[in-house]
């Protein structure tokens, strides 16, 4: 600004004021969106630069110049009006975290887990800073000049910078030196917890002192101040520390803390601009410095807050007015009832007056009123019906909730497995399947409840699984899981067959051994005369009897043995004997 400057012409203008208003944003895939934010629209994508998660991006002090780093481990140049890459460089051996342009815009700081300083112009590294153990956070210059005015200033040589590491409650300030003995940090400054967001005031003069305001994870702010003059050896703690807390009068005594999210200097670098309070929801308020006290304690009351913008979104609301009589349906799956509940305005509660004479109806009466079945009525702690496991399954799986999941599929009863599937719309069919694939790998027991789940699957849906074109990866782990169950069946049964001979041998052995020699010798015999006498008759009866048979049979065989004699006398012509004979012959 200091000779004659030519006037620019009004497409530059208009070109300049354009690029104020752009927003560049990093994506987790590579590329950088840049979004106007006074059309509140997407402007252009830049692609192609990286390959992996943007961790920084920086504009340069030339409007059309954007530089980026990434998890690739690469530095990227871009023009942002052609939407191309200018330059492209390796910057670290690993990620490369942060970046930070110099005040002149000649050099380029970045780092992984060692600080680099680049010449923008040949692309070479021109100072290495060694000292963290982490990814560094943060990168950003504190001084515009160097402190030592008497030596001629190259834009770089004599400034000081600030950097800040992930798990690292140190913030280092390095200096930068024009001979490269000294690569460690000059000062740091410690703080309770990692830092999340930093903003300094950057010293132009010599005796100006650096402000800086460190957000830490655990929600507090600390606020430093000191002249960067050289080497010290102690790390420097904050002149001051701000935290935020609810007044705690209504209903809750105690006071909670607020959680600050970001601070950042206002132009007068006197007050601050504080960021607080739910992520989604933030509230923003400018605070004047006091650095007189050590700690201060805002107290703030958030509810009041929130509960004001809420109050106005509550009483845009129509609800209609239901007679008793009316029904309404309500939309949801059929089967399902709910009873419409109109909202209660503010904290009014309104008292039912009963007249002496009248007695309080009952629970049934109302309910029967409300057109509810009290026989339906669930339980707190009891299990859900048959249809509405269905939508519990549903449920389940959308949100992932083991609970539920565990609640439905851990059901032993085959109808109401066979009625939850057929229920079930057709979407969640394929997440269910590889639910119960994921819970069969698991213990055997769980496998077995969960293969009812999955025959019924299998043959309800199984018209709607044959039209998907990509069925076989989806169900190739499960079929896997099958085939290395079914392969290891035959040995098992084996080894089963084995193992059972083995312990019925043992339990055979063992029964023989446990049973006792029993004493054959009688301890007691009853004798009784009765019984022996006539036991003696039945013996005399039976010897007459055989005495008499013995000698009818003598009889017969004497006689047959005269028949025979006779028979051979007649033969011989010996009829003729002495009666004498005869009888000796007997």
């Amino acid at each position: 600004q200091d000779g004659p400057q030519r006037k620019k012409r009004k497409s530059e203008v208009a070109e300049v004021d354009k690029q104020l208003d752009i927003l560049a944003i990093g994506t987790a895939v590579g590329s950088i969106l840049l979004y106007s934010t006074v059309k509140g629209e997407l402007q252009s994508k830049l692609n192609g630069g990286h390959d992996n998660k943007v961790n920084c991006v920086r504009w340069h002090q030339d409007n059309c110049c954007l530089y980026s780093c990434s998890d690739d481990k690469h530095i990227v140049e871009w023009n942002t009006q052609t939407c191309k890459v200018k330059c492209k460089w390796k910057g670290d051996n690993s990620s490369v975290t942060s970046l930070c342009i110099s005040p002149d815009g000649k050099m380029l700081l970045s780092a992984g887990r060692v600080i680099k300083l680049w010449d923008l112009e040949t692309k070479e590294v021109y100072r290495h800073f060694t000292g963290h153990a982490t990814s560094v956070s943060s990168l950003m210059f504190t001084t515009v000049k160097p402190m030592n005015e008497n030596k001629p200033f190259d834009g770089i040589t004599g400034l000081y910078f600030l950097s800040g590491a992930t798990h690292d409650r140190l913030l280092s300030v390095w200096y930068i030196r024009s001979d490269r003995k000294e690569k460690n940090a000059v000062m740091s400054f410690t703080v309770t917890d990692e830092p999340t967001f930093i903003d300094l005031t950057v010293s132009e003069v010599k005796e100006e002192p650096v402000k800086l305001a460190v957000v830490c994870r655990d929600g507090q702010l600390h606020l430093f101040e000191h002249i960067l003059n050289g080497y010290c050896k102690k790390p420097l703690t904050s002149n001051c520390t701000i935290q935020i807390a609810t007044p705690g009068n209504d209903g809750d005594s105690t006071p909670k803390p607020v959680p600050i999210l970001a601070a950042a200097f206002c132009s007068d670098k006197q007050s601050l601009l504080l960021v607080y309070g739910n992520l989604l929801q933030p509230i923003i308020e400018k605070v004047s410095l006091n650095t007189t006290e050590s700690h201060v304690c805002l107290i703030r009351d958030i509810q009041k807050a929130l509960s004001l913008k809420t109050d106005v979104a509550v009483t845009k609301v129509k609800t209609p007015v239901v007679n008793s009589d009316t029904k309404v349906l309500v939309p949801g799956i059929p089967g399902h009832s709910t009873a419409v509940k109109t909202p209660s305005l503010g904290k009014e509660k309104k008292k039912n007056k009963r007249k002496p004479g009248e007695t309080e109806e009952s629970i049934e009466e109302r309910l029967g009123a409300l057109d509810i079945d009290v026989s339906k009525v669930k339980t707190p702690g009891g299990l859900p019906q048959t249809d509405s496991f269905a939508v519990l399954l549903v449920q389940g799986l959308e949100s992932n909730d083991a609970e539920i999941l565990n609640r439905v599929l851990n059901t032993r009863k085959d109808h109401v497995i066979k009625n939850t599937v057929a229920r079930m719309p057709m979407h969640a069919v394929i997440p269910l399947l590889h639910e119960l694939t994921k819970r069969l790998q698991g213990n055997p027991y769980s496998a077995s409840l969960m293969v009812r789940w999955l025959k019924s699957v299998l043959t309800l849906h199984a018209s709607y699984l044959s039209t998907l074109p990509d069925l076989i990866p989806q169900l190739g782990m499960l079929y896997q899981l099958m085939e290395s169950r079914v392969k290891t069946l035959q040995k098992l049964s084996r080894l089963h067959g084995r193992l059972f001979i083995l312990v019925t041998q043992v339990a055979a052995s063992e029964a023989v051994q446990d049973v006792a020699e029993v004493n054959q010798t009688a301890k007691l015999v009853y004798e009784d005369e009765s019984s022996e006498e006539e036991g003696s008759d039945d013996e005399m009866i039976a010897d007459k009897d055989s005495d008499e048979n013995w000698e009818e049979d003598e009889e017969k065989e004497e006689q047959s043995d005269e028949q025979d004699m006779t028979v051979e006398k007649e033969i011989n012509g010996d009829s003729d004997l002495d009666p004498e004979n005869e009888s000796e012959e007997e």
